[in-house]
């Protein structure tokens, strides 16, 4: 029964050991709802948590079977990766990005996470006094995680004060401290569903280079900017990226999202040849070889995962493969979140919401996986509980690195009309017992 009481929503918080429920990881957020589900007898709205809502590709599907019934699963892979899904990536980028990445600088990765985590922990060794990861916040909460466990530096700015012009010398200011080694964001961006400008990627790329730092680019939402048709190999448009910029790059292309893979945990790292080659002298010394490329593949990933499953790399193969051949439109496939990322935001909307992160340059932004509100002058941790309170799930913007106030809003598990009229009715009924404080 909803709205659940507050007395409830507290011990619930408490019993689950949740110390700030600000602060809470997603996962700690989903066993929340799901406990709250149980104290309601109905189920929740999850806008909390990014797990693809569409089928999984078939065409990986039947390509991880086949090798699977051949026998695979008894041999080590390549650590260093398939050649057919190396060739096949690189192939895949130049198709849909338009940048020329040979397959040797391609390594399979057991999701984006895995790609992050070690690519983080390797560019933190680099160049000695180098140990700073620089995000563009808002950004994916877990990432940040990640450069806390490995005892690395951090750094952030919140976006929203410095799009276009204004990012030049707030990036300028930052990187001149001398001490960041990596820039990490995401385009389209987790949380506010921005996507940065050819003037905005230009900036990124020239200060880059300017300062010697690489850029992380994760594209775990390839060309779901659904207001450009990027669903065509080898034809422009292209999908933007700071490649085109600066050599000081390395891509994160992932199958959980753009062929809704998600959980056999595949991706690529793709690293510009100017960074996979270059030569450190700490990297010699340290793990015996000098080069940024080999030292990635065979001191951090081996003793991470000694290699990415066979199968899986045959299906990201597969379906990469697919894509470049025209046989998979991917993009296509995944609009479907612009269809429901449309009518979630209307909702909100409708009900007295605002959108926080609402533009690019002149543009509105587009629809699709994620969108971001506020609540007239509501923080955003009292925003969240009191949604949770009515059977909505959501995690807050200050978790993301965002300094605005406010939610993330995530339209993947929006999965059927039964879960659009419960997101309709409990938003309603929400704005009906806090609208004197939409101001």
């Amino acid at each position: 029964m909803f709205p659940i009481d507050k007395e409830t929503l507290e011990m619930t918080i408490a019993r689950l050991g949740i110390v700030d429920i600000s602060s809470a990881t997603i996962r700690q957020i989903c066993a929340l709802a799901a406990a709250l589900e149980q104290e309601a007898g109905e189920d929740f709205v999850h806008l909390e948590i990014g797990n693809p809502g569409l089928p999984a590709e078939a065409i990986g599907v039947e390509a991880e079977c086949e090798v699977l019934r051949n026998g695979i699963a008894n041999q080590y892979p390549n650590i260093a990766g398939l050649p057919a899904l190396k060739d096949a990536a690189s192939d895949f980028i130049k198709a849909f990005l338009n940048i020329n990445i040979p397959g040797r600088c391609i390594v399979p990765t057991v999701g984006s996470m895995q790609g992050s985590f070690t690519m983080m922990l390797l560019l933190g060794q680099r160049i000695p006094g180098r140990d700073t990861i620089l995000y563009i916040d808002p950004g994916f909460p877990a990432q940040r995680s990640q450069s806390k466990v490995l005892g690395l530096g951090s750094a952030s700015f919140d976006i929203y004060d410095y799009r276009g012009k204004a990012l030049e010398g707030k990036l300028d200011e930052m990187l001149s401290a001398g001490n960041v080694t990596a820039i990490l964001y995401s385009n389209p961006n987790n949380p506010s569903w921005i996507n940065f400008t050819e003037e905005e990627l230009e900036i990124i790329g020239r200060m880059a280079t300017k300062h010697d730092v690489i850029v992380i680019e994760d594209h775990a939402y390839l060309g779901m900017d659904f207001r450009t048709d990027f669903g065509h190999p080898g034809e422009p448009p292209y999908i933007p990226t700071v490649a085109r910029y600066t050599d000081n790059y390395i891509l994160l292309l992932s199958a959980s999202k753009i062929f809704s893979y998600a959980g056999q945990r595949i991706a690529v790292v793709a690293m510009g040849e100017k960074v996979f080659d270059r030569e450190y002298p700490y990297l010699r010394s340290f793990y015996e070889m000098p080069t940024f490329g080999d030292a990635y593949i065979f001191g951090v990933l081996y003793t991470a995962s000694s290699g990415t499953a066979h199968s899986a790399q045959h299906a990201m193969a597969a379906m990469m493969r697919a894509a470049v051949d025209g046989r998979l439109n991917f993009v296509d496939n995944c609009s479907e979140y612009g269809r429901r990322g449309e009518i979630a935001r209307r909702l909100f909307t409708d009900n007295g919401f605002h959108l926080i992160y609402s533009h690019d340059g002149d543009c509105e932004i587009s629809n699709g996986f994620f969108f971001t509100v506020g609540y007239g002058e509501m923080k955003g941790d009292e925003l969240q509980k009191e949604l949770l309170r009515y059977g909505i799930s959501s995690i807050p913007l200050h978790s993301t690195g965002s300094w605005q106030e406010g939610l993330r809003i995530c339209v993947s598990m929006l999965a059927d009309e039964d879960d659009i009229d419960r997101l309709s009715s409990r938003l309603a009924a929400f704005d009906r017992d806090f609208s004197a404080k939409r101001g």
